[in-house]
């Protein structure tokens, strides 16, 4: 079963990136983020007809999460719990087969600082989103499922995933109370697919379009496959396709895949 991640960056603009890339890899599970769409205007025929199923949560133009899938999906929700008043569209997760899996966009957290140097409220808004996404994971690990936790995570775990580290020492993705975040709900019991097989530094899933960035591999590692124990007793594989982000229109992220037994 080979499930991948990829944030399109809008579905519409990159539809033909994302039906080739279905056809070349054929992957069993795909999760989508930042559609920037609603439900009524999703591809579902295009989609379809490349062989897949689809559950998604749209927002027009911002944010938008998918499941793509070969088999069934049966949706569990379309909302992260504990965000009764959050209208933006940053999760959805359902149950495929043997396994439940999770599309996650969580917020960029951009800018951090406010005029007076004090927190940004969007910074606040991404460390309040991750306190929830640690109290869901911990409420979900208590079944013991076969869960993965896939997305654009807007999180540089550590120096060595971003091209310049002092650079972005500010920035969201690489702030020191974003990642001790991200670091507890590993901590929780989850296993970064990617980095079970890939303990190389400086390989990005995300480079800008500004400053030659892609040429340059100015890039960051923010797109991850988080694995519950018993999801991760089934890896085999897992990697980084660069391949569509090379191409004419592509995204500025890059699918990051692994493989489980079934």
């Amino acid at each position: 079963m080979k499930i991948a991640t990829w944030n399109v960056n809008s579905i519409k603009a990159r539809l033909p990136r994302v039906l080739e890339w279905l056809g070349e890899c054929s992957p069993d599970i795909v999760l989508l983020q930042e559609l920037k769409c609603v439900e009524e205007v999703f591809p579902y025929m295009e989609i379809g007809e490349a062989g897949y199923n689809v559950a998604m949560s749209g927002q027009r133009t911002y944010n938008g999460v998918a499941i793509l899938a070969k088999q069934p999906i049966d949706v569990e929700r379309k909302a992260l719990p504990g965000g009764d008043n959050d209208e933006q569209a940053r999760y959805i997760e359902a149950r495929i087969g043997n396994i439940r899996v999770a599309s996650i966009y969580l917020p960029n957290g951009n800018p951090t600082r406010d005029e007076n140097r004090g927190d940004h409220q969007k910074f606040l808004y991404k460390l309040a989103w991750m306190d929830r996404l640690f109290a869901h994971v911990q409420d979900l690990l208590r079944f013991e499922d076969a869960i993965v936790f896939g997305g654009d995570y807007n999180i540089v775990p550590t120096d060595d995933d971003v091209y310049d580290a002092k650079a972005l020492a500010d920035d969201a993705l690489c702030r020191p109370e974003s990642r001790k975040k991200f670091r507890a709900i590993m901590h929780l019991g989850l296993t970064d697919a990617y980095r079970t097989y890939n303990t190389e530094p400086h390989r990005y899933s995300y480079w800008d379009y500004k400053a030659g960035a892609w040429q340059k591999d100015n890039g960051v590692l923010i797109d991850h496959l988080l694995l519950t124990p018993q999801a991760a007793d089934r890896l085999v594989a897992s990697g980084i396709d660069k391949t569509p982000r090379g191409r004419e229109k592509a995204s500025d992220h890059t699918p990051v895949w692994c493989e489980l037994t079934d």
